[in-house]
């Protein structure tokens, strides 16, 4: 079952998610939408994503280069820069340490619901 996700949740971990995508591969705004909807999260606005890489893009996260598409007209392919890289290793970091206190505190709540 698809749940909605609060957009306000989401904004805070996009970055995050989409510097995962492209580490593992150089890729365009609709691939990377295709690979985000492959995640389970197809309900996030496809207007939501190109400003985001256009902002990654300025502060030096992700560069992005047009290449030749033999499927239509050039695309515009980001890469992950050195700093994009140490980001995204700083978003592991903080979500290993966010998502471990949430499950226990969930794990306390539901307890608790239960007694």
């Amino acid at each position: 079952m698809r749940q909605n996700i609060s957009s306000q949740m989401l904004k805070g971990i996009l970055q995050g998610i989409m510097l995962m995508i492209l580490a593992k591969r150089p890729d365009y705004g609709y691939g990377i939408s295709k690979q985000i909807n492959e995640y389970g999260l197809e309900d996030i606005p496809k207007g939501t994503i190109y400003p985001l890489l256009t902002a990654m893009e300025r502060r030096g996260l992700i560069v992005g280069k047009m290449e030749v598409s033999v499927d239509g007209p050039d695309r515009k392919y980001y890469f992950v820069t050195s700093e994009g890289e140490q980001a995204k290793q700083n978003f592991m970091q903080e979500w290993h340490f966010l998502k471990h206190a949430v499950d226990k505190l969930v794990e306390e709540n539901n307890q608790d619901e239960n007694q």
